[in-house]
């Protein structure tokens, strides 16, 4: 499936994980990627991706004649080194948000993902973006921790 989005990605635990960039055209996914980048992030594919699950996960990557490029509004589209591929963990769409949402959640190939609001041209959105991958993924490393002692405690017999 192919999808008119931007995919950046950040290293966290020894993987990559990806933000999906949504929104029309003009939104500025392209800029906040740009933006990413400076703040330590990793292009995977702006403007198009193409999105395909795996055991339960969703992955990202840019269609071939796209991948390593980037579109700078006003400049050009330029090459930027580029991941082949990551782990999707979360979806990003253009809005002011809640001052302190509820989670929401979105669906891309039968795969649930938190789904964020964020101000895209905001000067804090690169950062902003860059916490809420690492509350994921200390959130998922959390209930790997509990998953186990729960597990040891029932002998690995595993809850009824």
């Amino acid at each position: 499936m192919i999808v008119h989005a931007g995919l950046v990605a950040q290293r966290l635990g020894g993987r990559w994980r990806g933000a999906l960039i949504e929104g029309p055209s003009g939104a500025g996914k392209s800029d906040l990627a740009l933006r990413a980048l400076d703040h330590g992030f990793r292009l995977v594919a702006d403007d198009r991706v193409v999105l395909f699950a795996c055991e339960g996960r969703l992955f990202g990557r840019a269609p071939g004649p796209l991948a390593g490029l980037i579109e700078v509004r006003g400049l050009d589209v330029i090459g930027e080194p580029a991941l082949p591929f990551c782990e999707v963990a979360m979806v990003v769409e253009p809005g002011v948000p809640e001052r302190l949402p509820d989670p929401e959640w979105a669906e891309r190939l039968g795969v649930r993902l938190p789904r964020f609001t964020l101000p895209y041209r905001e000067a804090s959105a690169p950062a902003k973006l860059g916490r809420a991958l690492s509350a994921l993924y200390v959130s998922d490393q959390w209930r790997m921790k509990l998953g186990s002692r729960n597990e040891m405690r029932s002998g690995g017999r595993g809850r009824s």
